[in-house]
């Protein structure tokens, strides 16, 4: 009697849902662990290679709503230098040079972030799948953001120097620091553009989780379908 019942409940519940929602549950009925585990981190994969190539291009961060700015520091530098010769257009430069730097540097970021995707467990996967939108990217950050930033420094460092920005900048402080009675400045630049580097990666990643979260369109592989059908319901 309880199992004729208990089909009842299920049959009603079915019949009454709009075809679209009985699509859903069919599509996310049944899956594995290894069917959500693979699905996670195919999500993970797809938002962060999309991630790292958009910001690691020319004009990645430059061009782009994630564009470094320069610290509150050295704008006191650049607005008291623009009259100087030589440092006319010292902050666009200096911009334009972290930049650069930031977007060679972003394409390391991406064996670090396959490394953690590898390492996830089933539990990462469903909690992941079944917990706020942002959970992915909030996984990533604890997983991989101490080590991203330890290979990130040294590689934004030589970048920066490759760029010519360290040596840019630093020119620009010392011949801040010669004018009388101004408050010294010497903030670590490649420290602050190699966090600021990462708030953008982490940003643009957290941009794509949401689209593959909330846009059934985004979800380029009957796996994933099936995958966050369950998180739909």
């Amino acid at each position: 009697m309880m199992k004729l019942w208990t089909f009842i409940v299920i049959l009603f519940s079915l019949t009454s849902c709009d075809p679209k929602q009985l699509g859903q549950f069919i599509e996310g009925a049944g899956l594995t662990d290894a069917e959500i585990a693979s699905g996670l981190k195919e999500a993970l994969d797809l938002g962060v290679d999309k991630s790292v190539k958009t910001l690691s291009a020319q004009n990645g961060y430059y061009a782009s709503v994630y564009k470094i700015l320069l610290p509150p520091e050295a704008r006191k530098v650049t607005s008291k230098l623009k009259s100087i010769p030589g440092f006319t257009n010292l902050e666009e430069e200096a911009v334009k040079k972290i930049n650069r730097a930031a977007e060679d540097a972003a394409t390391k970021a991406g064996p670090i972030f396959v490394n953690a995707i590898k390492q996830m467990t089933f539990a990462d996967a469903l909690n992941i799948l079944m917990g706020e939108k942002d959970a992915a990217t909030q996984y990533l950050i604890k997983t991989t953001y101490t080590s991203l930033y330890g290979e990130f420094k040294p590689v934004m460092v030589n970048s920066l120097n490759s760029f010519g920005a360290l040596d840019y900048y630093a020119d620009a402080v010392n011949t801040y620091n010669k004018i009388p009675l101004v408050e010294k400045v010497n903030p670590d630049l490649a420290d602050y553009v190699a966090t600021k580097t990462l708030d953008g990666l982490f940003a643009l990643i957290k941009e794509k989780e949401l689209g593959i979260r909330t846009d059934i369109s985004q979800r380029t592989s009957g796996l994933l379908r099936k995958v966050f059908a369950k998180q739909d319901r």
